[in-house]
């Protein structure tokens, strides 16, 4: 028998053991590093039965091996030794495959019961709210008021046309939208969602028929309070059930989206379960999409939220597939197709892109990359609204052309200086100045003022400048600055808090990588840059941390936008779950124990909120606004032609088909100037004067509200209050508006009233 002893300065007794400075267990550090020689080497332990002990070579690897080193126990145990460890990497990876696609199951599952649950919680917040189910079909298109019935009323074309074909043509040559024009509703008013869902009705409706499936089921209700009984349906087949339900279904899915999104951006399915929280908790805050379902910000806001989720993607990623690019093309085009307002937020998307690149922590050709993709989903969206003037003249597009030539053009900046912070500042103010450049050269040479308002609005936010189309924005709710009982709102949901640490902590890692590199010696070249970018990492976080800012500055200007605002902040929020951001929690049990401490914190505020929104219990009822309504269908003709405020306007042309003067969707210059002439009723004018307006816009028909005359939602908001600014010159006089209530004569004649409407005929001159 050979001595028992150690081949390396190890035991001559016991199992072989792994070097010390091998921390790694020894199962592990075996089945990684272990090669299959003809003999088995020893490592650090004594020799097998019957083999000869090691010894050091030349090269202090295994030496000579003595003869009866090939005897069968030998032989046995290193097969035994091999299989044994064949059979533990084949478990190794039937584990790590088996959890890897229980992962991914998981993680499909929880996306999808949010997806349903937020589906669930926002259908029957809008049931709880009008009981929509024993609404009549007047009552349905009444309760979508302003611009909510002004969209709506595409859809009912498209459905009660005799083939889609027919309906798409009606919509891209109308001419009861703004008589006496005809004009292309597709090219200005961002109908495709209710072209969509038109289609979508028509071919569930047809597929009802063929198959003779029931797809609604009506019945009388009694309304009850001396009003007549109505018939009710409830189900698919009824065309406002089909609309709002779809819309429901969307807005569900974007829930799955935002735990999807969460759980990427943290790599934790945990911080997809803070960002589902998160929306619930602050959901009054997130979203109105159950109170204002035909809005176009219910259709294009899960679209923004697929292009962010893609945006993210493409720039944590090193390889970027071409089918990630035909996505962001597709959702970027969804999105402006969607809403006239989406110019604008895509906008800040490429100035938080292009401040991440001026830094240098991202890709100059990804960046080039995103610019490019973002000008073909903007020509390709201006080819479907068939050249809509707003999107090529807005700064969205400028910005894109500037920014491709300061990429195509970096090489050029160094020349100029070779301190990095000079290059950041030079491009930053050829930015700047080429787009303010092409704003204000571009539209005097193409006469493009559709979108002058909104530089007025921002413009009247920074310097409090007032004309009468500001004041019809600032004076709504919507467009006013933001309550300043939002902040606490967010506080007590613990929402913002979180925010701020995780902003926080982004905001001190990008820090210290921006001395650093200021620290640096003069560039020689761009090519150090893009070294250097390809180096950088947290890009992704900087840019949601740079959009957080942007969407928190449209959301104190209008209040409107906190639906950007919110939910982004609950994104963020998730990244409260994210090792690499605390790394300084000593384990991931504790960090774990932490969010879950939040949560429960989270939800002493956010479960009282849900329950404030389960408890609105309401029924939707507008007798008055019927009565108009049905007075117009049953008393004038077909080709009347009616004008009055913008939100009452909406109801007549969807309820009664009647043409109309002026609508709610305000972003056409010619639009505007028509809706100036239209409320001149409301101002001090000369009734003849007004009279003389409203021929010129051929209107039959006008509908007097008394309550616009003296309603105000803040001081000086009045409708005559608003004319004062416009008009000083007869600003002490009474307004028309009271003295029609008292007698409209001889230039008007009362045709219908009630104790809210009146119409009044105009006479002709």
């Amino acid at each position: 028998m050979l001595p028992k002893r150690a081949c390396r300065g190890g035991r001559g007794l016991g199992r072989p053991r792994p070097p010390p400075e091998e921390p790694v267990p020894r199962r592990r550090w075996v089945a990684e590093t272990v090669q299959f020689p003809s003999r088995p080497p020893c490592r650090g332990g004594p020799p097998l039965q019957g083999c000869s002990p090691c010894s050091k070579g030349d090269g202090g690897t295994t030496s000579s091996v003595s003869s009866s080193s090939s005897i069968g126990p030998c032989d046995s145990e290193e097969e035994e030794t091999r299989r044994l460890f064949r059979l533990q990497r084949l478990l190794d990876i039937a584990l790590g495959l088996s959890g890897r696609r229980l992962r991914i199951c998981s993680t499909i599952f929880f996306a999808a019961f949010a997806g349903v649950l937020h589906w669930a919680h926002i259908s029957n917040l809008f049931e709880n709210d009008r009981h929509f189910s024993h609404l009549s079909t007047l009552e349905r298109e009444m309760s979508f008021r302003t611009e909510m019935g002004f969209y709506y009323s595409f859809y009912k074309t498209i459905i009660e046309a005799p083939s889609f074909v027919i309906g798409v043509k009606s919509i891209i040559e109308d001419a009861s939208t703004e008589y006496p024009l005809v004009i292309n509703s597709l090219k200005r008013f961002n109908v495709y969602p209710e072209v969509v869902l038109g289609f979508m009705f028509r071919v569930y409706r047809w597929l009802g028929e063929l198959t003779r499936f029931q797809t609604k089921t009506c019945w009388t209700v009694n309304r009850g309070y001396g009003l007549s009984s109505v018939e009710s349906c409830e189900g698919m087949g009824d065309p406002a059930y089909f609309y709002v339900n779809l819309i429901f279904v969307l807005n569900g899915l974007l829930m799955s989206l935002f735990f999807l999104y969460g759980a990427y951006l943290s790599m934790s399915r945990l911080g997809g379960l803070v960002t589902v929280l998160c929306f619930f908790y602050n959901h009054g805050e997130c979203t109105r999409v159950m109170w204002t379902p035909p809005l176009r910000e219910s259709f294009s806001y899960p679209f923004i939220v697929l292009q962010m989720f893609i945006v993210t993607h493409i720039l944590r990623s090193p390889v970027i597939r071409a089918r990630i690019w035909i996505l962001l093309v597709l959702s970027n085009v969804a999105f402006m197709i969607s809403w006239q307002f989406a110019q604008f937020v895509l906008l800040t998307q490429i100035l938080c892109l292009f401040a991440v690149y001026v830094i240098g922590i991202v890709n100059p050709a990804k960046m080039l990359a995103i610019v490019r993709i973002h000008t073909a989903s903007l020509s390709l969206s201006w080819i479907l609204m068939f050249g809509n003037s707003m999107l090529l003249t807005s700064y969205y597009s400028y910005c894109l052309a500037i920014c491709w030539v300061i990429i195509e053009a970096r090489s050029w900046f160094i020349q100029i200086h070779r301190r990095e912070f000079i290059i950041w500042l030079s491009q930053v103010l050829a930015l700047a100045i080429g787009t303010t450049f092409l704003k204000l050269v571009t539209p005097k040479l193409t006469r493009g003022t559709d979108d002058a308002h909104i530089t007025n609005l921002v413009w009247s936010k920074i310097t409090g400048y007032k004309d009468f189309h500001t004041l019809m924005y600032t004076c709504a709710a919507e467009f006013d600055f933001m309550e300043t009982e939002t902040p606490f709102r967010y506080t007590k949901t613990l929402l913002l808090p979180v925010t701020v640490i995780v902003f926080g902590a982004i905001a001190m890692r990008t820090l210290d990588n921006i001395f650093v590199c200021l620290r640096q010696p003069r560039i020689k070249s761009f090519k150090v840059l893009e070294e250097r970018s390809e180096r950088a990492g947290d890009c992704e976080l900087v840019f949601h941390a740079l959009q957080l800012i942007a969407y928190a500055m449209l959301a104190i200007f209008i209040m409107r936008l906190k639906l950007f605002l919110t939910p982004h902040m609950c994104l963020m929020s998730s990244l409260i779950c994210s090792r690499q951001m605390f790394r300084w929690f000593p384990s991931k049990i504790r960090h774990q124990f932490f969010v879950f401490l939040i949560l429960v914190s989270m939800s002493i505020q956010g479960v009282t909120n849900l329950r404030s929104q389960w408890s609105v219990m309401g029924e939707f009822s507008n007798v008055p606004q019927e009565e108009l309504l049905e007075w117009i269908k049953f008393n004038t003709k077909p080709n009347a032609v009616f004008a009055g405020a913008m939100p009452t306007m909406a109801s007549v042309k969807l309820s009664t088909g009647r043409s109309i003067v002026n609508h709610p969707h305000y972003e056409d210059a010619n639009l505007r100037a028509v809706t100036k002439l239209v409320y001149s009723v409301y101002s001090r004018k000369p009734a003849k004067e007004v009279k003389a307006n409203l021929n010129k816009l051929g209107v039959q028909f006008y509908v007097l509200e008394d309550s616009w005359c003296v309603r105000k939602t803040k001081p000086g908001c009045s409708m005559p209050e608003i004319w004062d600014v416009e008009d000083p010159y007869n600003a002490n006089k009474t307004p028309l508006c009271t003295i029609l209530n008292r007698d409209p004569r001889p230039h008007f004649s009362i045709c219908f009233q009630n104790n809210v409407y009146k119409v009044l005929k105009v006479a002709k001159d």
